[in-house]
């Protein structure tokens, strides 16, 4: 299970390392993928949305990447752009073992993976041929990586099974509801409407609670946070009774995007079951923080206080 998850855990990665080849072994890639390529002497056997059994051809790995649409699907045509929400088996093809290296139906984790350029061309087009509840099998070799020959240094050709389960919901902007008029005691957040940052102000004499407070400010109207999801959050950070700012990704001009499952304790606890859409304030103790391990601009034993506005959940 642990080398699973492990495996699991670099998929994207190797998804973004394939996306810096050229473009001339991108294009080669995408060229054998529309024919079929090595993608087609595969059997895949298994109903789309439970985990799939692959038979492999007989001979050498492939030196070329491709992709065969399994089964097209019946939901909305994905699009160049989307977020889409996928259940991905992966196997290392060696014309030996051929062994798997993890699956999300094992794990219950999809992934999140961008039609975009940062992932190699052959899954981009791919992608692209099916509609959710679709299944693509992509071969994908060396030759993704920016044409570099299978050696022993190099990577083991990956044979991929990518059930689509959906795409992700566009983010909003901002938080968007009715204000609550809540807050922390010894906290200060002031709403400027619209799109624009809330300001968020943390310096006071009051002693910081010693358990995790969550409150509030703007109540969304959207679904409900889970705990196994993924969210997209525009926040700011800072230190109790310093006013002092950490963090923050409106001063980034970007909003982050996480499984709610790898952050903080406080973050965890805090924002499970607030509906999207909302933006809340909390104090996190050091014990569900950072504790007594100092970080970059935190202070060890720090109590911390964001303001966050949840954007989406998938």
């Amino acid at each position: 299970m642990r080398r699973a998850l492990a495996v699991m855990a670099a998929v994207p990665l190797m998804f973004f390392a394939a996306a810096c080849g050229d473009s001339d072994a991108g294009a080669s890639g995408g060229k054998e993928a529309a024919a079929g390529g090595s993608a087609a002497a595969f059997q895949v056997t298994g109903n789309q949305g439970a985990k799939p059994k692959v038979t492999f051809p007989s001979g050498s790995p492939a030196t070329t990447s491709s992709y065969r649409v399994v089964d097209e699907g019946t939901g909305p045509a994905v699009q160049a752009g989307d977020k889409l929400i996928v259940n991905l088996t992966v196997w290392n093809w060696d014309g030996k073992g051929n062994a798997e290296q993890g699956s999300s139906y094992d794990t219950k984790q999809p992934e999140t993976i961008p039609v975009d350029t940062q992932i190699p061309k052959v899954l981009q087009e791919g992608f692209t041929k099916v509609k959710h509840g679709g299944r693509l099998l992509a071969v994908l070799a060396n030759d993704a990586a920016g044409g570099v020959q299978q050696t022993q240094s190099a990577e083991p050709t990956k044979v991929f099974v990518l059930d689509v389960v959906g795409a992700r919901p566009k983010p909003l902007a901002a938080a968007t509801g009715k204000e609550t008029k809540e807050s922390i005691k010894g906290v200060e957040v002031t709403n400027p409407g619209g799109d624009k940052a809330p300001t968020l102000t943390t310096k006071t004499d009051l002693k910081p609670p010693k358990e995790l407070v969550v409150k509030t400010v703007i109540e969304g109207t959207g679904e409900k946070v889970q705990p196994n999801q993924t969210l997209t959050v525009h926040y700011t950070g800072k230190v109790w009774g310093t006013d002092s700012e950490f963090d923050s990704s409106w001063g980034r001009g970007q909003p982050a995007e996480f499984p709610l499952g790898q952050v903080i304790q406080g973050w965890q606890k805090g924002l499970a079951g607030v509906p999207v859409g909302s933006r809340v304030v909390l104090s996190i103790p050091p014990d569900l923080g950072y504790g007594d391990k100092a970080q970059d601009k935190i202070p060890a034993n720090s109590t911390l206080v964001f303001v966050v506005d949840v954007l989406a959940a998938s």
